[in-house]
């Protein structure tokens, strides 16, 4: 078990009030014990950040870029350690685990290429009106389980690079390595510019509700997105929210079918099925359907499962227990409503007595459009495969629902595809691939996929604020008096 974890507050280590332990997913033992913040340790948190705030603000932009380029060095640094312990608590495998901390720096470095924008209103013999970006102030940073550092950095970057200070907050199932990062960014960040606290599921509510705080950049499941929108409401704390999708992919009749499956598979079941932007139904054309089918099946026994540390294994378990329980409530309906299970389905009886949350690989065989495998977000390695005939029937299914965070169209005719793709109702909509983003491309959710943007220039404006300042340099005519 690692031990020897504390918060970051004001550049200092906090032990927490109390602790509790984080589990290993793959087998359930304890990997490490998180400190369990107190509400009078955030507010310490949210004071250090607003006494870091008008000098770290006043820093000009080039000095902050520079700083916001040494944390995604400093990470690297320390690269094998904190990839063995994201695997541990994660439960993705290591490679996997890397992945994820070079794509935390890559993506600091994108962000830092950005610039803010400054608009001249006017620039005139009588007036001089321009327009800049300012910082909002201290930003609570709410990160999901998934991608503990992935989903940071699209969160740390631009808010760093603005101007504002941080207060950052794991999930609880995955607090760990992100108090290791916030150990070794104490030598690198001015002390309060970026505060690392971590509890229980108590402490989300006291960030979003905390008077303390300016904007809540939260990433998590649309149910939570409305309580943080809520808590955040009292005091009109600015929120941006990416939240849950049911991401459709459609493939047209002419597709490459041994091309198209491996890369259908990984887009659905990268990181377990784990992603917000994961494929998680999938339209196929009844002209393609039954040899996609027999390649994704074929494909899928290809792949090992299990503990992240085993050599040849790609795909570890779910992340937490809840979320276990979830995947499996959703494959014992499909089962008690007659769906056929192409490959996977239930775990046998012997590994749910296991304590690993492994969730066999399943493709669920064309079930009814409103069953829940089809309606619900898995967010687990199970996908329904769900055939058409007509493509302004999938379009509309493709459509439905209370979702819009992204979607994908594949055909060997880039320029049909695209003439489906635009029809979609998603933030963003891939063609012939999926889960493509760069710092440089802004991505948000329509409906209730989620409110405001991330990354590119729109995600870094968000963390700011308009501030126009116009000076007369002419002086008024004499007023005359009586």
């Amino acid at each position: 078990m690692t031990t020897g974890f504390t918060m970051t507050i004001a550049g200092g280590a906090v032990a927490g009030a109390s602790a509790y332990d984080v589990l290993d997913p793959a087998d359930g033992t304890v990997g490490g014990r998180a400190p369990v913040c107190s509400p009078e340790q955030l507010d310490q948190a949210v004071a250090a950040a607003r006494a870091a705030l008008p000098d770290w603000s006043a820093t000009p932009f080039e000095e902050r870029r520079k700083l916001v380029l040494a944390v995604a060095d400093a990470v690297e640094a320390h690269l094998e350690p904190l990839k063995r312990l994201l695997t541990r608590e994660q439960g993705k495998t290591l490679d996997d685990a890397a992945g994820e901390i070079l794509g935390f720096g890559y993506w600091l470095r994108g962000t830092a290429s950005l610039s803010l924008p400054e608009t001249v209103n006017e620039d005139s013999e009588e007036r001089l009106s321009v327009t800049r970006r300012v910082p909002l102030g201290v930003v609570g940073a709410i990160v999901p389980w998934n991608y503990p550092l992935g989903n940071a950095g699209f969160k740390l970057a631009p808010a760093l690079l603005a101007g504002n200070t941080v207060v950052w907050k794991p999930s609880p199932f995955t607090p760990l390595t992100t108090l290791k990062v916030g150990e070794i960014l104490r030598d690198v960040l001015p002390p309060g510019v970026l505060n690392v606290v971590s509890g229980d599921a108590g402490l989300g509510p006291q960030m979003t509700g905390h008077p303390g705080t300016d904007m809540i950049s939260y990433t998590g499941s649309t149910r939570t997105g409305r309580q943080v929108m809520a808590g955040a409401a009292p005091t009109l704390t600015r929120v941006t929210l990416e939240l849950g999708g049911n991401d459709p992919a459609i493939v047209l009749p002419d597709i490459d079918v041994p091309a198209v499956a491996e890369k259908l598979f990984w887009g659905a079941f990268a990181n377990s099925g784990q992603v917000c932007l994961a494929i998680k139904r999938l339209y196929i054309h009844r002209d393609v359907y039954e040899p996609l089918k027999r390649a994704l099946v074929d494909y899928a026994a290809t792949v090992r499962c299990g503990p992240g540390t085993e050599t040849g294994v790609r795909l570890g378990p779910l992340q937490n227990r809840p979320q276990y329980d979830r995947v499996l409530g959703l494959l014992h309906d499909s089962r008690a409503h007659g769906h056929t299970f192409a490959t996977g389905g239930l775990p046998q009886q012997q590994d749910q007595q296991q304590h690993g949350y492994f969730v066999p690989l399943t493709l669920v065989d064309n079930p009814p459009e409103d069953s829940r495998i089809v309606q619900e977000e898995q967010f687990g390695p199970v996908l329904p495969l769900l055939s058409f005939d007509d493509i302004e029937d999938a379009v509309t299914r493709a459509n439905a629902g209370e979702y819009g965070l992204g979607a994908s169209v594949w055909s060997a005719d880039p320029e049909a595809a695209l003439a489906v793709g635009q029809r979609l109702d998603a933030g963003t909509v891939w063609i012939n691939e999926v889960q493509h983003l760069t710092p440089q491309v802004t991505f948000a959710g329509h409906k209730q996929s989620g409110l405001g943007s991330e990354s590119g220039l729109e995600g870094l404006l968000e963390f700011t604020a308009p501030r126009t300042i116009t000076v007369r340099r002419t002086a008024s005519a004499p007023t005359a008096t009586a």
